[in-house]
């Protein structure tokens, strides 16, 4: 004779383990999904100063970026050459105040361009600040 088969067949699915497969997940896309900050280039910006009439007024050293170079008060300056001539420009000043370096730069520059400048402008000893340009619109009457 022949054994008789089975045609009980599974209605629902087990909902035993659900609970530990969802947890499971959870975990899963958290470990994945974990949010390190960017790393930058950090930079303290300095405070503006009340000026008294008797303080002889200090010109700023400008350096302006652009896509590809670097120019330094207005003349283009070799990377290679840039830490020896801010130097020069920054040597007999002492205070953080006389030390400033405005950078100036468009939207197009690139990140890393803008770092590689900023973090020489810190090498040679200068206090970073970013002219920022404001649009002004002007209406003719």
């Amino acid at each position: 004779m022949k054994p008789r088969r089975a045609t009980k067949l599974m209605a629902e699915l087990p909902s035993s383990a659900t609970g530990d497969i969802a947890f499971n997940l959870i975990v899963f896309f958290l470990v994945c999904a974990s949010v390190q900050p960017d790393k930058g280039h950090r930079q303290t910006l300095p405070r503006s100063e009340t000026q008294n009439e008797q303080t002889p007024k200090i010109e700023n050293i400008e350096v302006t970026l652009t896509r590809t170079a670097a120019m330094i008060d207005g003349e283009v300056v070799e990377p290679r050459k840039f830490v020896p001539k801010l130097t020069a420009l920054l040597v007999g000043k002492v205070r953080p105040g006389d030390r400033v370096v405005v950078v100036k730069s468009k939207p197009e520059v690139p990140y890393h361009h803008w770092i590689k400048y900023t973090t020489l402008i810190d090498e040679a000893g200068g206090v970073i600040t970013v002219l920022r340009e404001e649009e002004e619109e002007v209406r003719v009457p």
